[in-house]
Protein backbone atom coordinates (compact mmCIF):
# COMPACT_ATOMS: atom_id res chain seq x y z
CA UNK A 1 0.00 0.00 0.00
CA UNK A 2 0.99 3.84 -0.37
CA UNK A 3 0.35 6.76 0.52
CA UNK A 4 -0.92 9.84 -2.33
CA UNK A 5 -2.04 13.01 -2.04
CA UNK A 6 -5.63 13.89 -3.93
CA UNK A 7 -5.53 17.67 -4.52
CA UNK A 8 -9.08 18.46 -5.64
CA UNK A 9 -9.68 22.51 -6.32
CA UNK A 10 -12.33 24.66 -7.42
CA UNK A 11 -15.53 22.52 -6.00
CA UNK A 12 -18.53 25.25 -5.86
CA UNK A 13 -21.34 25.59 -3.48
CA UNK A 14 -23.97 27.99 -2.82
CA UNK A 15 -24.96 28.52 0.68
CA UNK A 16 -26.05 30.37 4.31
CA UNK A 17 -22.94 31.06 5.84
CA UNK A 18 -21.87 34.47 7.99
CA UNK A 19 -21.65 36.17 11.07
CA UNK A 20 -22.69 39.23 10.03
CA UNK A 21 -27.03 40.42 9.83
CA UNK A 22 -28.50 39.86 6.78
CA UNK A 23 -25.39 37.39 5.57
CA UNK A 24 -27.33 34.44 5.59
CA UNK A 25 -30.71 36.02 3.99
CA UNK A 26 -29.61 35.05 0.86
CA UNK A 27 -27.50 31.91 -0.82
CA UNK A 28 -23.91 33.26 -2.16
CA UNK A 29 -20.94 31.27 -3.46
CA UNK A 30 -18.01 29.32 -2.03
CA UNK A 31 -15.05 27.54 -2.93
CA UNK A 32 -13.59 24.57 -1.67
CA UNK A 33 -9.92 23.36 -2.28
CA UNK A 34 -9.05 20.37 -1.09
CA UNK A 35 -5.85 18.25 -0.38
CA UNK A 36 -6.75 14.49 0.46
CA UNK A 37 -3.88 12.23 1.85
CA UNK A 38 -5.38 8.34 0.51
CA UNK A 39 -4.24 5.10 1.27
CA UNK A 40 -3.79 3.16 -2.24
CA UNK A 41 -4.07 -0.28 -2.34
CA UNK A 42 -4.29 -1.98 -5.75
CA UNK A 43 -4.21 -0.09 -9.42
CA UNK A 44 -7.52 0.40 -9.49
CA UNK A 45 -10.53 2.54 -8.47
CA UNK A 46 -11.35 0.66 -5.52
CA UNK A 47 -7.94 1.61 -4.26
CA UNK A 48 -8.66 4.77 -3.73
CA UNK A 49 -10.38 7.71 -2.21
CA UNK A 50 -13.95 8.20 -4.84
CA UNK A 51 -13.12 11.84 -5.49
CA UNK A 52 -16.97 11.91 -7.17
CA UNK A 53 -18.12 11.31 -3.64
CA UNK A 54 -15.95 13.05 -1.70
CA UNK A 55 -16.95 16.32 -4.24
CA UNK A 56 -20.48 15.50 -3.56
CA UNK A 57 -20.12 15.40 0.34
CA UNK A 58 -18.29 19.00 0.04
CA UNK A 59 -21.59 20.36 -1.83
CA UNK A 60 -23.75 18.38 0.48
CA UNK A 61 -22.08 20.36 3.90
CA UNK A 62 -22.09 23.83 2.02
CA UNK A 63 -25.75 23.57 0.49
CA UNK A 64 -27.43 21.60 3.37
CA UNK A 65 -25.85 23.38 6.54
CA UNK A 66 -25.28 26.51 8.39
CA UNK A 67 -22.10 28.01 9.48
CA UNK A 68 -21.30 31.88 10.69
CA UNK A 69 -17.17 31.02 10.20
CA UNK A 70 -15.77 29.67 7.50
CA UNK A 71 -13.34 28.25 9.83
CA UNK A 72 -15.97 25.94 11.77
CA UNK A 73 -17.27 25.05 8.01
CA UNK A 74 -13.68 24.10 6.63
CA UNK A 75 -13.59 22.02 9.78
CA UNK A 76 -16.98 20.50 9.26
CA UNK A 77 -15.62 19.45 5.83
CA UNK A 78 -12.35 18.01 6.69
CA UNK A 79 -13.87 15.99 9.50
CA UNK A 80 -16.70 14.65 7.14
CA UNK A 81 -13.73 13.74 4.10
CA UNK A 82 -11.40 11.88 7.39
CA UNK A 83 -14.62 9.55 7.39
CA UNK A 84 -14.67 8.17 3.79
CA UNK A 85 -12.78 5.31 2.76
CA UNK A 86 -9.13 5.58 2.22
CA UNK A 87 -8.58 8.75 3.42
CA UNK A 88 -6.01 9.42 6.10
CA UNK A 89 -5.51 13.14 6.59
CA UNK A 90 -7.36 15.83 4.96
CA UNK A 91 -6.90 20.05 4.36
CA UNK A 92 -9.80 21.63 3.16
CA UNK A 93 -9.73 25.26 1.92
CA UNK A 94 -12.59 27.31 2.04
CA UNK A 95 -12.83 30.89 0.23
CA UNK A 96 -15.82 33.07 0.60
CA UNK A 97 -15.28 35.69 -2.88
CA UNK A 98 -18.03 37.75 -1.65
CA UNK A 99 -16.51 38.71 1.46
CA UNK A 100 -12.76 39.50 -0.72
CA UNK A 101 -14.74 41.49 -2.80
CA UNK A 102 -16.53 43.69 -0.13
CA UNK A 103 -13.73 44.43 1.49
CA UNK A 104 -11.56 45.42 -1.54
CA UNK A 105 -9.40 42.43 -1.40
CA UNK A 106 -8.00 39.46 -3.50
CA UNK A 107 -9.61 36.43 -1.14
CA UNK A 108 -10.78 35.91 1.80
CA UNK A 109 -10.49 31.72 3.19
CA UNK A 110 -9.81 29.37 5.73
CA UNK A 111 -8.09 26.14 6.15
CA UNK A 112 -8.61 23.39 8.64
CA UNK A 113 -6.93 19.56 8.82
CA UNK A 114 -8.11 16.52 10.10
CA UNK A 115 -6.76 14.69 11.75
CA UNK A 116 -4.99 17.58 13.76
CA UNK A 117 -1.22 16.76 13.82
Amino acid sequence: MITARLFLSGIRASGRHGARPGEKDEAQEFVVDLDVEVNVGDDDIDGTADYRGITETVRAIVEHRSFDLIESMAGAIADEILALDRVARVTAVVHKPNAAGRLGIDGVAAAATAPHR
